[in-house]
């Protein structure tokens, strides 16, 4: 919340103790983000897209039970060749 800029090459990791449904929003974000949401093993189960900025309304949710969320800017996975089934590392 509350970034105005993030280098193209960073992003904010969330670690869970434990694996769950996550519910993410744009409240208080001014970038457009991608959103990856990766499990207990480091598979990345689902990315999503944000679509507005600075929106408490829209959920973005993942969809099945993880331990990880990765966000970056939107459009760095695409680029990147990173996708859905993939592994990621630390």
């Amino acid at each position: 919340m509350w970034r105005k800029h993030l280098a193209w090459n960073e992003g904010m990791l969330f670690v869970y103790k434990e694996s769950a449904i996550r519910y993410f929003w744009m409240k208080n974000t001014f970038i457009h983000l991608d959103i990856a949401f990766i499990d207990r093993n480091m598979i990345i189960r689902s990315i999503v897209s944000t679509s507005k900025t600075q929106d408490s309304t829209t959920v973005y949710r993942s969809a099945c039970p993880v331990k990880y969320v990765l966000e970056v800017n939107r459009g760095w996975f695409e680029k990147n060749g990173a996708g859905v089934g993939d592994t990621a590392t630390r």
